[in-house]
């Protein structure tokens, strides 16, 4: 077993860092400005975040009870098969290979390209104009060339590609202090803006286009669950883990409800609408033109610490799939020199560039959002089984309640995505579908 060679060094700090950089990603600098295009009002936009921030705070305290009970590593792979079947584990592990890192590296990527295209608009309107590319292909190849690069990177070893990731990372944090310091500092916002906009549609259609809402800014704060897919690299995990779920989440919370509060301030709800370089936008605002750039800029280049997060530990789990048997036996060859799953690794970078390719911003959110948000639903329901055997390793308060909020609102939110996106939602459920025969055909190939 791979857990076997793992040992547990992680204290409370690094664990809560590592969910704090797991959920500060791409989701939180580029989805305000859509969200804004259906709700019309940002009072209720920041409402959902407030809403999405503690369904993501019960998340933490249930996943905090299984990583507890189960502290090994793969998060839902490990939960899922445990609880009821490996079925149900390998499918989690599948989506993770189409979508829960594979889509979340392309959205870094597109988000990446937004900024990078705001802060150096000439170099799309050079392509136009000289009759080379039009802007949205434009857009794509330099997601994708990102993409590629930071594949290549982490290919030749983790001690190489970590140091990357640590100073990414420190410059993600310090880039969201100085946004929301000189930002809300400046008085250059207006207070008015929270009170300006108009009504989200009424009847069906408004709790539609809500459900949606929602389910986009569950992808921005997706990575609550960070730390259990390294439980058996925790020390105490009884103690700590659960610990750095909650703490984590809370901090995350209170930083993008900051964010948002400047959005609003620095923008007016209609110029906001539609705008995925929003934070470029709130500093232009506030600071003028130099700014906009200089800031588009660094958060472009702080997006690639989430998509460089995710290309570090996508290929762990596909990896440890193979080992078991439930994946392609290439998926766990180990490179001879650099010592990484080079195949898991390059094959994922495969993956996340078809769909940078294949689709606007918006549909791999969407995509995304509504696969990743199966498998928290019934792993989060395991939680009755434990503690009906009697196996809980710490009993954290709020059972039921806690619970129950999750589930009920993480159909609610599936059902009502559907009905607003019925084609991306019916793909991600294919990509599970397909998953089924898929499992079969590994466990026939190990009898």
């Amino acid at each position: 077993m791979i857990e076997e060679k793992l040992q547990r060094k992680l204290g409370l700090f690094p664990a809560t860092n590592i969910v704090i950089a797991n959920m500060i990603g791409a989701g939180i600098f580029t989805t305000s400005g859509l969200l804004m295009s259906g709700l019309n009002n940002p009072l209720l936009m920041l409402s959902l975040w407030i809403a999405g921030g503690l369904i993501a705070l019960c998340g933490a305290l249930s996943y905090g009870e299984l990583g507890a009970t189960m502290p090994g590593a793969g998060g839902e792979y490990l939960f899922l098969s445990k609880l009821y079947h490996p079925i149900f584990g390998f499918l989690s592990g599948w989506v993770s290979f189409m979508v829960g890192f594979s889509a979340p590296i392309a959205a870094s990527a597109l988000g990446f390209s937004e900024y990078f295209t705001r802060a150096v608009p000439g170099l799309t309107i050079w392509l136009q104009d000289s009759g080379l590319m039009q802007p949205g292909p434009a857009k794509k190849i330099i997601a994708v060339t990102v993409i590629l690069i930071f594949t290549l990177i982490h290919y030749r070893g983790i001690k190489y590609g970590a140091r990357i990731q640590n100073a990414l990372t420190l410059l993600k944090v310090f880039l969201i202090v100085i946004l929301l310091t000189a930002g809300l500092s400046s008085g250059n916002g207006n207070f008015s803006n929270f009170s300006k906009g108009g009504d989200v549609p009424s009847g069906l259609a408004g709790w539609k286009t809500i459900g949606l809402s929602l389910m986009w800014i569950m992808f921005a704060y997706s990575g609550w669950n960070a730390s259990t897919y390294l439980g058996a690299e925790i020390k105490e995990p009884a103690r700590i883990l659960p610990r750095s779920l909650i703490y984590g989440t809370g901090i995350v919370v209170i930083l993008y409800l900051g964010i948002n509060f400047l959005y609003i301030y620095s923008i007016e709800p209609q110029a906001m609408k539609g705008i995925i370089s929003i934070g470029g936008l709130a500093m232009g605002n506030l600071f003028g033109k130099p700014a906009e750039v200089l800031f588009s800029i660094l958060i472009a280049f702080a997006l690639f610490s989430s998509l460089s997060a995710f290309i570090i530990i996508g290929p762990r789990v596909y990896y440890s799939m193979a080992k078991d048997g439930l994946f392609f036996r290439s998926v766990a060859k180990i490179h001879p020199k650099f010592l990484v799953p080079s195949n898991s690794i390059l094959l994922q970078g495969l993956i996340a560039s078809v769909l940078a390719v294949s689709g606007t911003f918006e549909q791999v959110l969407t995509f995304m959002g509504f696969a990743l948000g199966i498998f928290p639903i019934m792993t989060i329901a395991g939680i009755w089984k434990l503690r009906k055997n009697g196996s809980s390793a710490v009993k954290l308060k709020g059972f039921p309640i806690t619970q129950l909020a999750y589930i009920i609102t993480g159909i609610l939110i599936l059902v009502l995505s559907y009905l607003e996106r019925p084609i991306e939602s019916s793909i991600a459920l294919g990509t599970v579908a397909v998953g089924i025969p898929v499992y079969y055909l590994f466990q026939k190939r190990n009898i």
